[in-house]
């Protein structure tokens, strides 16, 4: 096997941070995030010649234990990686192929990678004998806009009701601050409030204290806040790794929204990540089809006005291990996270409702 453990934070991102399809959820303080929350990591990294060509964080979940035996029903999952030149198909070959033997000695049902691949690149996995997931954990397809031009070519490539809005915003009287630590609870009553607006699932405070602290602790995440005569009314949370930017959370309130805050927001974003160096803004999620009738296409219509265009990637593809427990798998997991929806739903609207 030429996939090397790596145990040091430091050598992970710095090699990481060279390699093609690098990405925030490749990153060490991703991996131990997860490590909180059920997953155990494990970095491997390939060289060749003494320098670092290849990376892939590899996250294990267990789904069953048995008391009195070693056999264990794991999971493997390589968050938006595996990182490296796709190009190179020898490369391909020799990680996909290691990591495959990762998924068998770990008796895994299966393992799933989803590199933002193009669409065009979907042979390099089906030819080696992975198939596309019916699960798809991040999104498929997502925004970019790039932030090498200055700002007043970023604010002359937006959409003209959009950067009419941006100015509107500032008009009106909204303002950006910089959030901190002691903004978590306000940021998380903001995104429960969105969550049950809009109608998508959200987990519990905890999980997000973690998942916003820790990469706010490791300046790798930056809370923006709009506010109104001093009230919070819309924030957003901009990660940054390397040259890229993404932003991953969103939340607002029903309060003052004819005021445009959320245009301001992410035009701030873009400038505090142009600030810090980063070439690319990943607006982070976009239609699966490019048609009125996906559930996103306003998310698309507000992206697309910042001046982001679409970039469809592959999504997500699994190398079966074991046919028979993926088969139950597929059919009982999409069940079990039915009634976990269902159940979360009535929490969350009675939770609202007792403030």
């Amino acid at each position: 096997m030429t996939l090397k453990l790596v145990t040091d934070p430091i050598h992970w991102n710095t090699a990481l941070a060279t390699l093609p399809y690098r990405h925030i959820l490749q990153s060490w303080e991703w991996g131990q995030f997860k490590n909180r929350w059920g997953w155990s990591p494990r970095y491997f990294i390939n060289e060749e010649n003494g320098a670092v060509n290849a990376a892939a964080l590899v996250l294990r979940r267990t789904l069953v234990r048995w008391t009195f035996s070693p056999l264990k029903l794991n999971i493997l999952y390589v968050p938006k990686g595996p990182a490296l030149d796709y190009a190179n198909g020898t490369l391909v070959d020799r990680v996909l192929g290691e990591l495959v033997q990762v998924a068998r000695r770990d008796r895994a049902l299966f393992i799933k990678i989803d590199p933002d691949l193009s669409q065009a690149d979907r042979s390099l996995l089906l030819d080696r004998g992975w198939r596309y997931s019916a699960e798809q954990i991040q999104f498929r397809n997502t925004m970019l806009l790039d932030l090498t031009r200055s700002e007043e070519e970023l604010l002359a490539a937006m959409k003209p009701k959009t950067r009419y809005n941006v100015r509107l915003a500032q008009k009106k009287g909204v303002t950006i601050r910089s959030g901190d630590l002691g903004d978590l609870e306000l940021l998380y009553a903001m995104y429960a409030e969105t969550a049950q607006r809009d109608g998508f699932i959200i987990r519990p405070l905890d999980y997000y204290r973690d998942a916003w602290g820790s990469f706010i602790r490791s300046d790798l995440a930056h809370p923006l806040i709009a506010e109104v005569d001093q009230e919070a009314v819309a924030s957003l949370i901009v990660f940054r790794f390397a040259d890229r930017a993404w932003y991953m959370y969103g939340m607002s309130r029903n309060a003052h929204r004819d005021k445009m805050p959320n245009h301001l927001l992410q035009w701030e974003a873009m400038r505090w990540a142009k600030a810090r160096g980063c070439v690319v803004y990943d607006l982070w999620g976009a239609p699966d089809e490019l048609n009125e009738s996906d559930s996103m296409w306003g998310v698309y219509k507000f992206k697309e006005g910042l001046g982001a265009e679409f970039a469809p990637h592959v999504g997500a593809y699994d190398f079966v291990v074991s046919r028979s427990g993926y088969g139950l798998y597929t059919q009982v997991m999409p069940r079990v996270l039915n009634v976990m929806r269902r159940r979360h739903n009535q929490n969350q609207h009675a939770a609202l409702l007792s403030h």
